[in-house]
């Protein structure tokens, strides 16, 4: 088949992202004889720079990473709802929904933490040495992609208007300015610059001291646990608290001012987490737990038959119609059962809802017909409970309609953001996968703290994130905004095993739609290594892609489009003719608009390093030699 660009291989090490700067940069830290962590830790700093209407060090991220010799771990960056966060507090101030944007929308910041807690106990190198590359594109400067100047440009009039400290950043000439960055000019962030400088400033002083060998390594481990600190309870927090008290428009159309605390930041840090797994035809996949969505990968292959053989012809009519009827009834069950806040249903029961038992069940209710319904199952018996405006929403009302699409309900354009003129958004993501010589493996997707979230903190060139818009405000739910808890988030990076053995990581940004885009892509693996015999990533990221918008989005004002799926035109035309006697509510978008997928892989026998990138987007790329 052709390919837009080779499956990349080599046996020094392996980088995809979806930036050429951050790939690059990562791939530089291996080459100065760091390792996968080390290099994913850079990669993620700069991503801030490069991608920042797609992530953000206030941000978060979830980590999926697998020591070469040791255990597959979760690092949750995802930081939970503070104190004052409670469902009668934003209630109280006529709320239905958190806002999509402002500081009431802001969780605990967990973003920076999780890279520091990666490069302390995995990495080789300094704080210093990972955090120089982004720095020099703050400084120096960088030449932005083109959707950095568009995002920028939809909420130009805010930043006019109301937030003038992200308009000294975003837009040219300053507050006064009126136009966004162009591709071709460097777009600078001194303050973003100058917060790191001074963070590694004071990271070094509290250290103190300076030792090679055993020495050197407490060293470096003292710096990066004083960053931390800094970052906790220094200037940083200072500044971050100092922000979530202004006053800020937000998607409710008033000025509310976030309940972020200085005991919120002392308070938390990143940590680990065993994964979620499901064996599913030899291969072992690893998610982050029902915090994230990444649960629903795993539900949707636990629909499938249990022998590949008697998976539909791959791309036909019937394949991409049982897959997509797949992910609505997986869904479902992420809106009933997934959260961090249990509720009156209690724990999320990941064993039955993953149990064949169950599944058979959940089987039968995919027909021949396209499914218009929001259809939760009973896990153990259980009865199903859904939020009020879920509810709604399915049925056709409170919340969908008009509004939802102009929120790019049936959003098409490769994962990339579809923002409103208030800052709303949904979908900002990035993704990064790494791995080295020595078989380090590691899958991450960073997100948050998008220019668009929130303004800019004046003292440190970077706005607090909108996680909390994803949790209810309704008592009860496993997702109701709950003080603590995590709000359920989409980030769903992948890591797969074959007979035990780390073979292949891999993710994309999309909102709800990246653990639909991550299944058609993992199983085109899978069948073209069965037909080719070897993984053929490059292929299966190009193989025309789909998504349903078929349940209640995460992301305000959290609509539903039933029934529908979006393709790219790629798609065979008899094959979207057949989708729509069945009675997908399809539209087509345009020829590379669906997923912007990276993936690295090593074959465990020869050692052989492989990567590839999506080609959507025009920025991902992968790296390696």
């Amino acid at each position: 088949m052709f390919t837009t660009r080779p499956t990349l291989q080599g046996t020094f090490g392996m980088v995809s992202s979806t930036h050429w700067l951050a790939s690059q940069s990562a791939m530089a830290v291996l080459e100065d004889g760091g390792n996968a962590f080390d290099a994913a830790v850079a990669a993620g700093f700069v991503l801030h720079v490069v991608e920042p209407h797609l992530n953000g060090p206030a941000g978060e991220v979830p980590i999926i990473l697998a020591p070469a010799g040791g255990d597959v771990r979760v690092l949750c960056g995802q930081g939970p709802a503070p104190a004052g966060a409670t469902v009668a507090h934003y209630r109280s101030l006529g709320l239905d929904l958190v806002p999509g944007t402002g500081p009431l929308a802001a969780a605990v910041p967990g973003a920076f933490d999780a890279w520091m807690l990666l490069l302390r106990d995995h990495g080789t190198k300094s704080l210093a040495d990972v955090l120089k590359y982004a720095i020099g594109y703050a400084e120096d400067g960088h030449a932005p992609v083109e959707r950095v100047g568009e995002t920028v440009e939809t909420v130009r009039r805010l930043f006019e208007e109301e937030w003038p400290s992200s308009a000294e950043v975003y837009l040219r000439g300053g507050p006064g300015g009126d136009e966004p960055p162009r591709t071709g000019e460097l777009l600078r962030n001194p303050a973003l610059a100058a917060t790191w400088r001074r963070l590694l400033a004071e990271a070094e002083a509290g250290a103190g001291g300076v030792g090679r060998g055993e020495a050197g390594e407490r060293l470096r481990v003292a710096q990066i646990e004083a960053a931390r600190e800094v970052w906790r309870t220094g200037f940083i927090a200072e500044a971050l608290v100092r922000q979530a008290g202004r006053p800020t428009l937000d998607t409710s159309g008033e000025r509310h001012v976030g309940t972020l605390s200085a005991e919120d930041l002392r308070g938390w840090s990143a940590f680990y987490e065993d994964p979620v797994t499901y064996d599913w035809n030899g291969w072992t996949l690893c998610k982050a737990g029902a915090w994230s969505q990444g649960p629903v990968f795993l539900q949707q292959l636990a629909l499938l038959p249990r022998d590949v053989a008697e998976l539909p012809a791959y791309g036909s009519a019937e394949y991409v119609h049982l897959l997509v009827e797949g992910c609505k009834l997986a869904m479902a069950d992420r809106e009933a059962w997934y959260g961090d806040a249990g509720g009156s249903a209690g724990s999320v029961p990941i064993r039955e809802l993953l149990s064949e038992e169950y599944n058979a069940r959940r089987r039968k209710l995919i027909g021949d017909e396209a499914s218009y319904e929001l259809r939760p199952g009973s896990p153990g018996g259980r009865e199903p409970r859904l939020a009020a405006h879920a509810v709604a929403v399915a049925a056709g009302g409170g919340g969908g309609g008009a509004g939802f699409d102009a929120m790019g309900g049936a959003a098409v354009g490769g994962g990339e953001p579809t923002v409103a003129g208030d800052g709303g958004t949904r979908g900002d993501t990035c993704h990064l996968d790494v791995v080295d010589r020595w078989g380090n493996m590691l899958s991450a997707t960073p997100s948050g703290g998008w220019l668009q979230s929130n303004p800019v903190v004046p003292e440190l060139g970077f706005p607090l994130g909108t996680r909390l818009q994803m949790a209810w405000l309704e008592e009860g739910l496993p997702n109701s905004l709950t003080p603590g808890r995590r709000p359920r988030t989409t980030l769903t990076p992948s890591l797969a095993l074959r007979d035990g053995v780390p073979v292949m990581a891999f993710g994309t940004p999309g909102g709800d739609q990246q653990d639909q885009w991550q299944v058609h892509f993992f199983l085109g693996v899978v069948l073209r290594d069965a037909v080719r015999g070897g993984l053929d990533l490059q292929g299966a990221i190009d193989a025309p892609n789909w998504h349903t918008d078929g349940f209640p989005g995460s992301f305000h004002p959290r609509g539903m489009r039933a029934g529908s799926l979006t393709v790219e035109s790629r798609m065979a035309p008899e094959v979207v003719a057949e989708l729509r006697r069945r009675g997908h509510d399809v539209l087509v978008g345009g020829a590379w608009s669906e997923g912007r997928l990276c993936a690295v892989a090593r074959d465990p026998g020869s050692g052989v390093l492989s990567g590839a990138a999506n080609p959507r987007g025009m920025q991902g790329y992968a790296v390696g030699r």
